[in-house]
């Protein structure tokens, strides 16, 4: 049976940071050391870092990996199809499946990694929760990740030319925590959906299959006059 309760600990990962935010991590992390141990190493470096800034530099990390000029993106159409007409599709899709479940995600898009991550534990039927861990976020975690390489060598550059301020400069030491978080993440889907990966075995360039376009004919008749910009 899948831990539905260790993908909301995660989930808490990638949300915008609250006062209470450092708590929620420190459950994750203590979730994770009980049941998930590579994934507890995994995501140790994440946590230490992070429950040790003071709010406002959490808000920071936070901005900067994800708002301005970000390292990478939470919305999951985005991340996977970038401006394909699919990403519209896709976002419909789940804005229908989270209305289905009765979530309001505002102010985040219904494809936001935190909203998903959600509906995975909510959603009433298996099938469509192993397909969308299978497809969209499995392939979409290991395409954030791969962002946080390049990243980290322009980093390198920029700080070499600039010594930048001491943010940035711990950053050299330390790698942009998140990637530890997303590195978790990963972990618990690679154990908690194995069989489902290994089921679907998503190509890069087939992530979606006829089910995730074709189950709702409305849907594609709207998707051919939207594209999301």
């Amino acid at each position: 049976m899948i831990n539905k309760d260790i993908l909301l600990h995660l989930a808490e990962l990638f949300r915008y940071p609250e006062v209470d935010s450092p708590v929620k991590v420190l459950a994750c992390q203590e979730a994770l050391d009980a049941d998930y141990p590579e994934a507890a190493e995994l995501l140790r470096p994440f946590t230490q870092h992070f429950i040790s800034l003071s709010e406002d530099k959490r808000e920071e990390l936070f901005t900067k990996t994800f708002d301005v000029q970000p390292i990478c993106y939470l919305d999951l159409g985005y991340v996977i199809f970038g401006e394909d007409y699919k990403r519209g599709s896709f976002l419909l899709h789940m804005q229908a499946e989270q209305n289905r479940i009765g979530r309001d995600c505002s102010p985040e898009l219904p494809d936001h990694l935190y909203h998903v991550l959600h509906l995975t534990t909510i959603h009433p039927d298996p099938v469509f929760v192993d397909e969308l861990v299978a497809k969209i976020l499995v392939p979409a975690v290991k395409k954030m990740m791969a962002e946080f390489d390049s990243a980290r060598i322009e980093l390198k550059m920029k700080v070499i030319k600039k010594l930048h301020n001491a943010l940035i400069a711990e950053e050299m030491n330390t790698g942009n925590v998140y990637n530890n978080a997303f590195a978790a993440l990963l972990n618990v889907f690679e154990t908690e959906f194995a069989q489902a990966i290994a089921h679907y075995n998503p190509k890069e360039e087939n992530l979606i299959n006829e089910s995730f376009f074709n189950k709702n004919n409305s849907i594609n008749q709207l998707v051919n006059n939207y594209k999301i910009d």
